[in-house]
């Protein structure tokens, strides 16, 4: 199977780019086909080889890798699977590549495999980073209901089936927003131990946006993807945790701000998920009311 990698910067860590596409390019079997999107900024010098998009502006998280994706041609389909992968991020393993051909080949219906992502100097797993509510266990593999969007790999069928990322939403909750309607469309997401990435630890609130990205983009994740009925008892139940967790008072006012923002804005086409799904995603231990 043909595999692709999409890697969008802004340009400021080119050492971390240059050792990603080092690890990318140390890949056992067919070599992995590397576009690299500058996002609203020039791409740092880049090996032979490797493909470059610019973009004028800085589309945010989902529309860079969007436009990564479409360098492989419309919904990517000139490959049969594309790795997202962060900019400071490295593969640890030289056997990632043939690990999905493998995963991918093996399952039909396997449409998204999301990696596991260590600490390069301690191995640690955030538990944020295990897709799954038991994420006490991040070496253990299993099937799951969302993915990791800067280290996973995605069957380009999929894309082309149920569309790309949502460019609106910027940055947050786009994986979840892709993996729903992948579910959706009968295709099944695996999380592997086995495929690892690393990655520095960081907090995702180094972001001055974060927590208002986070409270918009899950209203309009929930506006755009559930049965009407769960609307409310999902963002009631996110309303309860976000107040159980005892933000800072600028993080909740600007919460409140981004919870607001996804209700009096647009949120694109909704397309509710079947009955069916919520029971699958139940069924795989997390009903889309948590």
């Amino acid at each position: 199977m043909r595999i692709g990698a999409v890697v969008i910067t802004m340009g400021n860590r080119p050492d971390e780019l240059r050792s990603l596409i080092d690890s990318v390019a140390r890949q056992e079997g067919d070599p992995v086909d590397v576009v690299v999107v500058g996002n609203g900024s020039p791409v740092p010098e880049v090996p032979k080889g490797v493909r470059t998009v610019e973009l004028p502006e800085n589309l945010g998280i989902p529309g860079g890798r969007n436009a990564g994706v479409e360098a492989f041609g419309p919904a990517g389909r000139d490959v049969d699977i594309v790795l997202f992968l962060d900019d400071d991020g490295l593969l640890a393993r030289s056997d990632t590549a043939e690990l999905c051909r493998a995963a991918f080949t093996a399952d039909p219906r396997l449409g998204i495999v999301s990696f596991r992502i260590a600490d390069p100097a301690t191995g640690v797993t955030q538990r944020r980073h295990v897709p799954r509510l038991r994420a006490d266990d991040p070496l253990r593999s299993s099937r799951v209901t969302t993915f990791l969007g800067g280290a996973c790999a995605v069957r380009t069928r999929v894309l082309e089936q149920v569309g790309g990322l949502p460019d609106a939403f910027f940055y947050a909750h786009e994986e979840t927003d892709l993996a729903w309607r992948a579910l959706d469309a009968g295709w099944m997401i695996d999380y592997r131990s086995d495929m690892v990435l690393h990655h520095p630890t960081t907090d995702p609130s180094r972001h001055g946006v974060y927590h208002r990205m986070v409270a918009r983009n899950r209203v309009w994740l929930a506006r755009r993807n559930l049965p009407a009925p769960l609307v409310p008892v999902y963002l009631a139940v996110w309303a309860l945790l976000t107040l159980v967790r005892r933000p800072t008072r600028p993080a909740l006012k600007a919460w409140l701000g981004g919870f607001r923002e996804g209700w009096t804005t647009p949120c694109g086409d909704r397309r509710p998920m079947k009955w069916r799904t919520v029971w699958r995603l139940t069924r795989l231990g997390r009903p889309p009311v948590i």
